[in-house]
């Protein structure tokens, strides 16, 4: 079975590690390289499997471990050249991939997936092996076909609920903010997930809302919302909780 550690989900910073037959890789690097180490070993996740570092794009709660976690694990970065070049990753192994066609990493053949976020060069994941597939898809103000063709086609999905409408426009986030976040090139709202999740068909797939708000979302409110529209029982629809939460799931 592949497994999926969420180490880390939101503005605070990211981290996701799929693993499969005794390989991994990390998508996201956003907290120190000694806070990530100190969540890989809560969850079981022995350092040793690790053979790439994925990045989606340059924004500092997803790169800001990259480079240290690269050099002390001895493993590549890999991402866009857009997004190297955005980055201040220091002396790393890169190694570039196109949007264009996917690559392999041990068991898992990786297709990237262009999103629409306001970085150089964003993007989601979708990951499969014999095993099972995983998609992995946040930043991004909205879904297209391809990223909803993900969301169907996978056994679990890591997508973002990032806020809630009513939350964001009441709270306290300049005008000005509040347009980036709900534009095309923002995040998805906890509404907007739900639908793309109820067009690709919610059932059978793991669910985890991940890229919450802490300002503009509370884990009750994304659950309740997806299950809500998705007909999903929102027990079955899980996200972190709180800073410092992690969590790991089979698919």
């Amino acid at each position: 079975m592949m497994e999926v550690h969420v180490l880390a989900s939101g503005s605070d910073g990211n981290c996701t590690v799929v693993e499969c037959d005794g390989e991994s890789v990390i998508i996201d690097a956003g907290l120190s390289c000694r806070t990530l180490m100190s969540y890989m070993d809560c969850e079981g996740v022995d350092p040793g499997t690790v053979k790439a570092i994925l990045i989606t794009h340059e924004h500092s709660d997803h790169v800001k471990g990259a480079g240290p976690m690269a050099r002390k694990l001895g493993v590549p970065v890999m991402c866009t050249m857009g997004t190297y070049n955005a980055s201040s990753m220091g002396s790393v192994d890169f190694v570039p991939y196109s949007l264009r066609g996917s690559f392999s990493v041990g068991p898992m053949k990786i297709t990237p997936l262009p999103t629409y976020h306001d970085a150089a060069e964003p993007n989601a994941f979708f990951l499969e092996s014999d095993q099972g597939k995983v998609a992995v898809i946040t930043d991004t103000g909205k879904f297209d076909h391809r990223l909803e063709h993900a969301l169907g086609a996978c056994d679990a999905a890591v997508v973002e609920a990032n806020y809630d409408l009513t939350m964001l426009r009441n709270g306290p986030y300049p005008v000005s903010l509040q347009r980036r976040i709900e534009s095309d090139t923002g995040h998805m709202w906890n509404r907007e997930t739900g639908k793309a999740l109820s067009r690709t068909g919610a059932d059978g797939r793991k669910i985890f809302l991940a890229h919450l708000s802490r300002t503009n979302n509370e884990p009750d409110i994304a659950r309740e919302t997806v299950a809500e529209i998705t007909g999903i029982k929102r027990f079955k629809i899980d996200c972190l909780e709180f800073q410092g939460d992690t969590r790991t799931f089979k698919v």
